[in-house]
């Protein structure tokens, strides 16, 4: 079952709704750490056969109905020069602290060679994934990339990022930074991925004035580049702790799904955007710590009152707000998943 069109139809002419998390191939995962356990992040993300072997381990597990492709989001600031490296979470050499470090910025290799391992990953993806399952790849946006290349993560109050805005730094990353990120993304889907995913984990901490002055014109410099090289292929935009009326300001025809965290009623994303896109999310990853008797609860009145809102289900890709946490019980994931698969038909 895939996420778009090609839907599971049942016997009883139900719908199945289809599911997948961020970060199911990560941490909690024991097939994760058991290949971590001879190598380092780095090296698992740019071999492909182990990027690929990680992508394919919660498929095997838990039965999702896509896999998203083992990588990281920051690669693009190795390939501007800013010297990345994971000890264990992201380190960078230096950091966008006035306008001048952007002449640091120096792209290291041509951009169809450096983001190489991520189109041969994808293309063994295509191969090894059934056929009636969805494959994403991904890419960081903009904004969050810029973060992270400012203050060294996405954390607090992203202060010296906004002052950015007026210094010259947030335009001048975006015009070095823009290309590249297209070329990431076309290369993915050069490799077989039917959608990429743009993820953007630190836009929420942005006034919605900001975020329509200065996130939305680089997002859709993007999106457009995309789809002028791959118009069929999906785009998603994923942003964390943007309520209904950021997503709302969003208006890009081309950005086919936008994915919601938990503290946006998923009644009410699809009854305000879902003739323009379709919705992914958006249960609290906590709840997957639950004890099951708990989770389980939760997951049908999650669902009760959503099959009866009469929101349009057919736009609705099942998931996680966010992605799997650490120490999140594997049984609890595949327990989910199946509790999925058997009641959320429409």
């Amino acid at each position: 079952m895939g996420l778009f069109k090609d839907r599971l139809r049942h016997s009883d002419g139900t719908t199945q709704v289809p599911v997948w998390f961020m970060r199911q191939a990560g941490r909690y995962h024991s097939h994760y750490q058991n290949i971590k356990k001879d190598s380092d992040f780095m090296t698992m993300c740019k071999d492909p056969i182990m990027a690929c072997e990680i992508t394919m381990g919660p498929i095997r597990d838990f039965n999702f109905d896509a896999a998203i492709l083992f990588s990281d989001l920051l690669f693009p600031l190795e390939q501007l020069g800013l010297g990345l490296t994971y000890n264990p979470g992201p380190i960078l050499e230096f950091k966008l602290e006035s306008v001048s470090d952007l002449r640091n910025c120096k792209i290291i290799s041509p951009s169809n060679q450096y983001y190489q391992f991520q189109k041969e990953a994808t293309a063994l993806l295509k191969v090894a994934l059934p056929k009636e399952k969805s494959l994403l790849g991904f890419v960081g946006s903009p904004f969050t990339l810029y973060t992270y290349a400012v203050e060294g993560s996405h954390n607090g109050n992203l202060t010296s990022s906004k002052k950015g805005f007026y210094d010259g730094r947030f335009q001048g990353f975006c015009e070095i930074l823009i290309p590249e990120l297209v070329t990431e993304m076309s290369l993915q889907a050069q490799g077989g991925a039917d959608a990429i995913c743009l993820f953007d984990t630190a836009v929420g901490e942005l006034m919605l004035c900001d975020f329509k002055e200065f996130i939305l014109p680089m997002l859709k410099k993007v999106t457009s580049e995309f789809k002028k090289l791959h118009p069929q292929t999906k785009v998603v935009y994923y942003s964390k702790l943007t309520h209904i009326n950021y997503l709302d300001a969003i208006e890009d025809k081309n950005i086919d799904v936008l994915g919601v965290d938990w503290r946006v009623s998923m009644k009410d994303a699809l009854k305000t955007l879902g003739s323009d896109y379709m919705i992914q999310g958006n249960i609290d990853p906590s709840y997957l710590h639950y004890h099951w008797p708990l989770l389980e609860q939760k997951l049908s009145q999650y669902w009760t009152e959503l099959a009866d809102s009469g929101a349009p289900l057919n736009k609705w890709i099942c998931g996680l707000g966010h992605g799997v946490l650490q120490q999140t019980p594997e049984a609890n994931v595949k327990k989910a998943v199946e509790y999925i698969h058997t009641n959320f038909k429409y």
